[in-house]
């Protein structure tokens, strides 16, 4: 005889499916009235040009779209950032493509494009939250609760206390990350989590050409908007799968979980390339902190409890696939995130940044727990108390919809603000300069202008690491000799410094006065803005330079070594007596005509990669990395011109043949489950026909 406890059966046997409201139908008109109210609570983001939030990091997807639209249709190198970086390595691709894509098709400005763009995909976010939780729990009710906490509320306000305090009018944390930190690849997404995780559930369950084809798109378009998203997922897919296999002793789970993965791999492979994963673990250490022993420890030992709790509790039984799979979710993200904020708790990465992540799985527990409580029992106390407890829930939402509209504040004369102004500026005067820059002009700079930059909008894709050297050193040093020298090593021409009174928000520069009479004044306007220009024998990139004074050169061992930076910048400013003349060939090839002694290379103020190809006189020419990280190419004697080119790199090659073959497979996939569709309906048909009485004689 099975034991009931006081809150029914369900921890016993799990959620009931859906019996009578399990249509496609109810699904379709769900799916669009909550994605109405979605749309409607956040309406003014759809058409938000300019804001007033400036110090946000969205200008960083803004510009990197901008130069795609006026680049189309994909550049393989991005020549303004970092001293030049592979373009595929600067950040994963659909938020890029997805802007600049909204912008063209509706002939507006990459500042709307990105708007709207983020903001559809995170009303229909709140949608695919409802069909992940309906598909799970077969609940339609459970679907609508988690849709609408999603949309409202942020459980880890209740122990995250600095996050609540910074959400103006408690706005769920999900939007707060979107609007006043610009996190929008994250949160989009995070946006797609719900439709992948409802498309897996149902292809791991059973075979089902559709979605398993749908399970890969969705997985490939998770990843291919934010890391951190991929990262989520990256710990939802593995807790899925067990789930499923545990209660459903199946072992074809695990052949249709591979296939999820090598489509879903398949798809991004034409960008996610091998050499990506190195450069973006090689940089990790720029934006994350290391992770810690102990919390290895601590994962492993949760992983071996959840394991063994769940194999004893549920081996077998199909029904607790989903309360497995949220159990475990609830467990593990509270350990990540929960534990860092409380504890130090620390893998990898910041795991801080799945806030988000672990409010959707909160939200989802507790929405199954509620309604499996209401539909447990004809109590009514208990049933007085489950609408109470959603009540109390959704309270705090009330600050939220007072205000849902006044985030959106747009910036009236955005050329007035000192973003635009010193863009601007350098554009009309210098736009060939390369520039160090600092603050939201950093984030700024390439909104609306091809302006090459010392630094740039994101360090995941840092080719050389040598930059960040001098960006700290020019920033923060006291001393103006050696940031002098990183400004002439790293072939920079102006330098923009913030004084006190200025408009821009950060104020980089603790030490601002440091360049007065070191360098001279190119553009002051007075209100504590200041662009200087930086002494340089030639302008442009490119330096002819004695081989010998070269080829000995130690890299400097911290950003303030004077001694081994003076002899690089030597080489670079006293050398030959031979200028040169570079003229890029839109974004993946330039030419540079000099003259050249025997014993002189030319030395290219550009990030090294090994992909670069020289050619001069139909000959090849040897390029190597030089003791600061940028090329030098073995020049023979004469005076010619040499080609540089950076073709696609063969890994990208590859990389497209084999997104072209998953793209083939779920295209079958799609084809095949249409084709099914339509024979049942046939058989459906005919069987009706036959049953149907024909008229009495």
């Amino acid at each position: 005889m099975r034991h009931v406890g006081p809150l029914g059966d369900y921890f016993v046997t799990g959620p009931k499916p859906e019996r009578h409201s399990g249509t496609r139908l109810s699904y379709a008109t769900d799916f669009a009235i909550i994605f109405c109210i979605a749309a409607a609570l956040i309406f003014p983001l759809f058409s938000l040009s300019y804001s007033t939030n400036w110090p946000s990091i969205e200008s960083t997807f803004i510009s990197d779209a901008r130069f795609l639209v006026d680049h189309w249709p994909h550049p393989n190198w991005q020549p303004l950032w970092y001293g030049g970086t592979r373009w595929d390595y600067i950040y994963p691709p659909a938020i890029r493509y997805g802007t600049a894509i909204v912008a063209m098709i509706f002939s507006t400005d990459t500042v709307t494009g990105y708007h709207g763009y983020t903001a559809l995909l995170y009303a229909l976010g709140i949608a695919g939250v409802y069909l992940f939780a309906r598909a799970g729990s077969g609940s339609r009710m459970d679907g609508w609760l988690s849709a609408i906490a999603a949309a409202l509320i942020s459980p880890t306000y209740l122990f995250m206390t600095e996050m609540r305090h910074d959400a103006p009018h408690l706005l769920p944390q999900r939007l707060r990350v979107l609007v006043q930190y610009g996190e929008g690849p994250h949160v989009s997404s995070v946006a797609l989590l719900g439709f992948a995780l409802a498309a897996c559930y149902r292809a791991l369950r059973k075979y089902r050409p559709a979605a398993l084809a749908a399970a890969a798109v969705c997985c490939a378009l998770v990843v291919s908007h934010n890391f951190y998203g991929a990262t989520s997922l990256a710990m939802f897919f593995p807790l899925m799968v067990w789930a499923i296999w545990i209660t459903h002793q199946d072992h074809w789970v695990w052949i249709r979980a591979a296939a999820i993965g090598a489509l879903a791999y398949g798809l991004t492979a034409f960008w996610l390339v091998p050499s990506y994963f190195q450069i973006t673990n090689d940089n990790l250490k720029l934006v994350a902190q290391p992770g810690n022993w102990w919390s290895v420890i601590v994962t492993v030992l949760a992983l071996a409890l959840f394991l063994a709790v769940s194999s004893r509790a549920a081996r077998g039984q199909p029904e607790r696939a989903y309360l497995v799979f949220l159990w475990g979710s609830l467990l593990f993200f509270s350990l990540n995130v929960a534990g860092n904020y409380l504890f130090g708790f620390r893998v990898t990465g910041e795991p801080m940044r799945l806030t988000p992540e672990l409010d959707l799985v909160i939200i989802l527990t507790g929405a199954m727990v509620l309604r499996q409580i209401w539909t447990s029992t004809r109590r009514r106390p208990m049933r007085w108390a489950v609408a109470l407890a959603i009540v109390a829930a959704l309270a705090p939402a009330r600050h939220y919809l007072r205000h849902a509209w006044s985030y959106y504040i747009p910036e009236a004369a955005y050329q007035q603000r000192v973003e635009y102004r010193m863009s601007d500026w350098i554009h009309r005067n210098s736009p060939n300069a390369r520039t160090f820059t600092a603050g939201t002009i950093r984030f700024w700079f390439d909104t609306w202008h091809d302006l090459a930059e010392v630094g740039g909008g994101s360090e995941q894709g840092l080719l050389n690491q040598t930059s960040m050297l001098a960006n700290w050193e020019v920033r923060a040093a006291p001393d103006a000799r050696a940031s002098v020298l990183w400004l002439q090593a790293l072939g920079a021409d102006l330098i923009y410094v913030t004084l006190k009174q200025s408009q821009e928000p950060y104020h980089d520069y603790p030490f601002p006065e440091k360049f007065s009479g070191v360098l001279g004044v190119a553009f002051d306007d007075g209100k504590g803005n200041r662009i200087y220009r930086v002494p340089r024998r030639y302008a442009g990139i490119a330096r002819v330079v004695r081989r010998a004074e070269v080829s000995g050169l130690k890299p400097p061992a911290s950003p303030s070594d004077v001694q081994n930076l003076q002899p690089y910048v030597d080489a670079l400013e006293r050398g030959p007596e031979a200028p040169t003349y570079v003229a890029w060939e839109g974004t993946d090839a330039f030419r540079v005509r000099s003259s050249f002694r025997a014993g002189d290379s030319l030395v290219l103020q550009i990030a090294y990669d090994p992909n670069w190809r020289a050619e001069a006189h139909g000959k090849p020419l040897a390029i190597r990395k030089d003791v600061l990280g940028q090329m030098q190419v073995e020049t023979p004697p004469g005076e010619y011109e040499i080609r540089m080119a950076f073709p696609m790199p063969f890994e990208n090659r590859v990389g497209w043949v084999v997104s072209l073959l998953s793209g083939l497979v779920v295209l079958v996939l799609a084809i095949r489950s249409a084709r099914q569709a339509s024979a049942r309906h046939a058989r459906v048909r005919r069987t009706n026909a036959c049953a149907t009485p024909g008229p009495s004689s």
